[in-house]
């Protein structure tokens, strides 16, 4: 598979050669979306609450007689059937964390990065390298990829993230654009954004990688 590099310019310098082997070879889209589904289930606060009928204010006595009133027959006033009365299995807190195996959850994310070289919705740039904090020169940069006004993520390789914050700073407050390390790609983080915006050591430390968290 062959993937066309670009400069900050947006203009094509070359191309690099990318096996489908390296990256798991075929898209499991079940697997896919388990991964995804646990990512978003961790995600969760769970601090959601309803109060039981045993939990409302109100007195436990029966509102009116059984017989002889007319009415159909009634109990407690902290009855869910009541306005202002328990709800009845309603939810409760509870944590909705849980993982799947380790190799399936790397397996995932090689898979999300393959998706995304063969839906080309993927930009190499040779470089990503700036000479101060600025988050225009940023923008521009992007808007050169042709990735302006549409979410991305941006991997950057291990030994960029080192030497070098500026790009994370200058890309953090434009809206829809996330910066991470390939180390820290999970499947979700990879599939949610439009594009995936890599640099080619980041490209290249994927491939070579294959212990993704």
């Amino acid at each position: 598979m062959s993937v066309p590099v670009l400069n900050k310019m947006g203009e094509s310098i070359g191309s690099v050669e990318v096996d489908p082997a390296e990256l798991g070879g075929k898209i499991n889209k079940q697997l896919l979306h388990e991964v995804v589904l646990m990512y978003l289930a961790n995600q969760r606060a769970g601090t959601h609450s309803t109060l039981r009928r045993g939990e409302v204010a109100g007195s436990t006595k029966k509102l009116f007689r059984q017989k002889g009133t007319g009415n159909a027959r009634v109990g407690t006033r902290r009855t869910g059937k009541r306005k202002g009365g328990g709800t009845s299995k309603g939810p409760k807190p509870r944590d909705y964390e849980y993982h799947l195996p380790k190799k399936a959850v790397r397996g995932a994310t090689r898979m999300a990065i393959l998706s995304k070289l063969q839906d080309q919705e993927t930009v190499i740039v040779d470089d990503l390298k700036m000479a101060e904090i600025k988050t225009k020169e940023m923008a521009q940069v992007l808007a050169n990829l042709d990735v302006g006004g549409l979410s991305c993520l941006i991997g950057l390789a291990a030994s960029e993230v080192d030497e070098d914050k500026t790009i994370y700073l200058s890309a953090r407050n434009i809206p829809g654009v996330a910066v991470h390390p390939t180390s820290q790609f999970n499947a979700y983080e990879v599939l949610r954004p439009k594009r995936l915006v890599l640099t080619k050591a980041a490209l290249n430390e994927l491939v070579k990688n294959a212990k993704w968290k």
